[in-house]
């Protein structure tokens, strides 16, 4: 029986990810660590954005509950 991988919530799928990407950019690994790591990436970035997904639709449904309709998209302070 395969072992299951398990989704993890964003902020430890978003710090997986950046130690796969860590040790893939080393280049130390085996083509089939580096498929094995390339996989799981992959894996973490789609969990990654259900996870920012389903925050943006929870911000949206607390600014509808708090009767304001017009959503702005958040402009950073870019001081560039």
């Amino acid at each position: 029986m395969p072992k299951k991988t398990s989704t993890p919530n964003f902020e430890a799928a978003l710090a997986e990810l950046e130690q796969l990407v860590e040790k893939m950019e080393s280049g130390n690994q085996t083509l089939e660590q580096s498929l094995k790591s390339f996989q799981r990436g992959i894996e973490l970035t789609r969990a990654c954005q259900e996870g920012l997904k389903e925050a943006e639709q929870r911000v949206e449904k607390l600014v509808q509950q708090n009767g304001i309709m017009a959503i702005e998209p958040y402009q950073g302070n870019d001081s560039t």
